[in-house]
């Protein structure tokens, strides 16, 4: 399906160096919108946006630094403008996974994962937004939470709690914003194939096909659609809610220690 709303927009995505979110940026320039890559690592994101901007019909730049710091943030905003003169579409998407037991978790890791996870969404997705209601137009606000934010796992247990803040940020906001027709949804993924997941944990895919209901292991084009729908008009009328796309695991949430 061809979705509407998306020409001619502009788009920030961060943490899209690879993965989910470069499957996002590309999505959205597929569709013709204007699309901002972000990423921590500067050749990544160089290179991506390179190869997007080559392989669609969209316009993909680079804009790398620290999705977490407040300073950077509000420079890829800033930056977005300058560029293509408005502001329609966020998706804070880098995170980051740290594993560990909660009794020996320390406050460095805490503060690591918190800074990303929880302070980058925040004040991207506040600062674009004092830009969209200058604007007048509105928009549209996709938060990357987890089914690890809906259920519990095993030695995850601040990641965790991030994730599942973002649900209830989403919830907040389209109570907040919707009223300058802006819209805050959240996506969370299952278990996903990606370059990081592949890198955590041999054979990834073979593990959590057996555990997932649908018998398959999702990917980061299973994501991108439903973002590139949250981001459509065909979805105006849906504000603060959260979509698991997971292959129907948060159903039952078996683990890998399960199939033992």
């Amino acid at each position: 399906m061809k979705y509407s709303g998306i020409q001619n927009k502009t788009a920030i995505i961060t943490g899209a160096g690879e993965g989910i979110g470069y499957a996002i940026a590309k999505a959205l320039a597929e569709a013709g919108a204007n699309v901002v890559l972000n990423d921590f690592d500067e050749l990544k994101a160089a290179n991506a946006a390179n190869e997007i901007s080559t392989s669609t019909m969209g316009n993909c730049i680079a804009f790398h630094g620290d999705a977490g710091d407040v300073g950077t943030i509000e420079k890829i905003v800033d930056f977005s403008i300058e560029k293509f003169h408005q502001i329609d579409f966020v998706i804070p998407n880098a995170g980051i996974t740290l594993f560990g037991e909660f009794l020996e978790f320390s406050p460095e890791s805490f503060q690591k994962v918190t800074r990303l996870n929880m302070q980058g969404a925040f004040f991207l997705v506040q600062y674009a937004a004092k830009k969209m209601i200058a604007q007048g137009s509105g928009g549209k606000v996709v938060l990357m939470s987890s089914q690890v934010g809906i259920r519990a796992y095993r030695h995850l247990t601040t990641y965790a709690m991030t994730k599942a803040a973002l649900r209830m940020l989403a919830i907040n906001l389209a109570y907040e914003l919707g009223a300058y027709r802006i819209n805050i949804n959240v996506v969370a993924p299952g278990a996903t194939l990606t370059e990081r997941t592949e890198q955590e944990q041999p054979d990834y895919a073979g593990v959590w096909s057996k555990l997932n209901p649908n018998g398959r292991v999702g990917s980061p084009e299973d994501i991108a659609n439903t973002c590139l729908f949250l981001l459509s008009s065909e979805a105006d009328h849906i504000n603060g809610q959260t979509i698991p796309v997971d292959g129907g695991w948060t159903t039952a949430g078996k683990y890998p220690e399960d199939l033992a």
